[in-house]
């Protein structure tokens, strides 16, 4: 999937989550800061590619993204993974813990927006001819469903036409959702 995708499906997961499950006491900065953290999280598995926008925002990002892309071994190896997702938890955990006061953000609420994002990524990858190397460093890929033929090619007009549109026509049911509940 491309970036866009990733990025309306993450919205997607964490708009679906809050409406049936919304947590008390959110804070405008809570809310704000979980947003930024959910889309991070839903680009974040492409680390491993030099063109992952995440890389745009940091001064010499690209050369950046170029020299540590190999660290990853490749794209879709360990940051798909059911290590990489442990790793990513660990890391989160510890680094959003350090960033922020959970005086004045509710820190929990700000890991998980990032963890939805994360997920969903894997979740939209899964649906990809590619599939994920869910127990990398074991070379399986893993997809739904699980005969390739009927899965979809990323950037291709099933993408662009079909799933990208439902995402965001999603969202916005979500968004009409959560409206209707405030007011």
């Amino acid at each position: 999937m491309i970036s866009r995708t990733h990025e309306a499906g993450a919205v997607a997961a964490l708009l679906a989550i809050v409406v049936y499950h919304t947590p008390q006491g959110l804070t405008a900065q809570t809310v704000i800061i979980a947003l930024i953290a959910n889309t991070i999280g839903a680009l974040l598995p492409d680390i491993d590619q030099a063109s992952n926008r995440l890389w745009d925002l940091l001064p010499g990002g690209n050369f950046t993204g170029k020299v540590l892309r190999n660290v990853f071994l490749g794209h879709r190896t360990l940051s798909h993974s059911i290590l990489g997702i442990l790793l990513v938890y660990e890391g989160s955990v510890w680094l959003i813990s350090q960033l922020f006061n959970n005086n004045f953000v509710n820190v929990e609420v700000i890991i998980f927006a990032l963890l939805i994002g994360y997920g969903s990524h894997l979740f939209l990858d899964g649906l990809t001819e590619e599939g994920l190397p869910l127990l990398w460093p074991i070379k399986w890929k893993f997809g739904f469903p699980p005969w390739k033929f009927l899965r979809i090619k990323t950037g291709h007009w099933v993408e662009n036409w079909v799933v990208f549109p439902l995402l965001v026509v999603y969202v916005l049911y979500l968004v009409y959702l959560l409206a209707n509940r405030i007011n």
